[in-house]
């Protein structure tokens, strides 16, 4: 018999305790931004290099993440172990680059020679630290001072209300970012080719069927022609033109509804002459959407009034676009 567990009225006055004191420190933040976060925002746009994110720890651990951000979302990024660095991986900071150094205490000694590399090579370095008057702080450029408020653990010494508080802070810089540079859902696609959100950010043209193909007939083709083509390409549709630009689709439908005399008509004679068509920029979800909602298992793709792709349903669902 299988046992149930749930969770302890306890366990759940916790997790909203928790949240509540996490949630009431971003606002906190919020409503009272560092005053260098402007200029911090500013001097990235102004890089040339890279933004290289450092810290120890759970501030290690934040900082790997905001890197992935910043790199996700427009600003080139990446993250050094700032110990690593003092054994040779201080080559990886040049000019150019920015430094993002992220230290709760604004003490710690890891991160001591990467500052000091900062100072020699005159390299900008932001800090993030909730001890405006701490080392770290004093030796920044741009000084992005977390409030100091209580960590939600029970104990008040783990890291969870500065992380929270950093991470917020990152991802603010990241979004200023996007918006400053007009960072378009385009670009993002370009960053994130795979899984689920990248199949919803892929164009049909990435998916669609083209060249030979394209099962492309004359309008005055034979009914034993269109018949061949239409079953040959396999995607149960004509695709008629004249001087190369779309004059009309045949459907399975358009075969049925014409079967008297229909081995006498010309393949422009039952064609759909009004098709429905997307270009190639059309994001793949809404071409699925509109397959859906006309309820059509095919979309002729046309660009500048000639058709250059077809799109089956199938070819959507395969690319995990559902």
């Amino acid at each position: 018999m299988t046992q149930t567990f749930t969770a302890s009225e306890d366990s759940v006055a916790s997790a909203r305790r928790v949240l509540t004191l996490e949630g009431d420190a971003l606002k906190h933040m919020a409503d009272d931004l560092p005053v260098d976060f402007a200029a911090a925002v500013d001097c990235i746009l102004a890089c040339k290099g890279r933004v290289i994110v450092s810290g120890i720890g759970k501030s290690g651990h934040i900082g790997r993440k905001i890197a992935a951000t910043f790199a996700s979302t427009g600003t080139p990024s990446y993250f050094v172990h700032a110990t690593e660095a003092s054994h040779g991986d201080l080559g990886m900071i040049s000019k150019g680059d920015v430094c993002l150094l992220i230290s709760n205490s604004g003490e710690t000694t890891e991160l001591r020679d990467i500052v000091y590399h900062t100072q020699r090579f005159s390299i900008p370095m932001i800090g993030i630290s909730s001890n405006p008057n701490s080392t770290l702080m004093q030796a920044a450029d741009f000084r992005l001072t977390l409030p100091k408020l209580p960590e939600a653990c029970s104990i008040g010494m783990a890291p969870t209300t500065s992380t929270t508080l950093t991470l917020g802070m990152g991802d603010a810089l990241a979004v200023a970012l996007m918006d400053q540079r007009h960072f378009a859902s385009e670009e993002f696609g370009v960053f994130h080719p795979g899984g689920k959100l990248g199949a919803q950010m892929r164009t049909v043209a990435d998916l669609m069927h083209g060249g030979d193909d394209l099962p492309l007939l004359d309008e005055d083709a034979r009914m034993q022609d269109v018949l061949l083509a239409m079953t040959s390409k396999g995607f149960g549709i004509g695709v008629v033109v004249k001087d190369g630009k779309l004059s009309g689709v045949i459907t399975d439908g358009d075969l049925r509804r014409n079967m008297d005399g229909l081995m006498d008509q010309t393949a422009i004679g039952i064609a759909n002459r009004n098709p429905l068509t997307v270009g190639p920029e059309c994001l793949a979800p809404e071409a699925l959407g509109i397959l859906n909602d006309r309820k059509l298992n095919v979309l002729v793709i046309v660009e500048a009034g000639a058709p250059v792709g077809v799109l089956h349903i199938h070819d959507l669902l395969r690319a995990g676009v559902a």
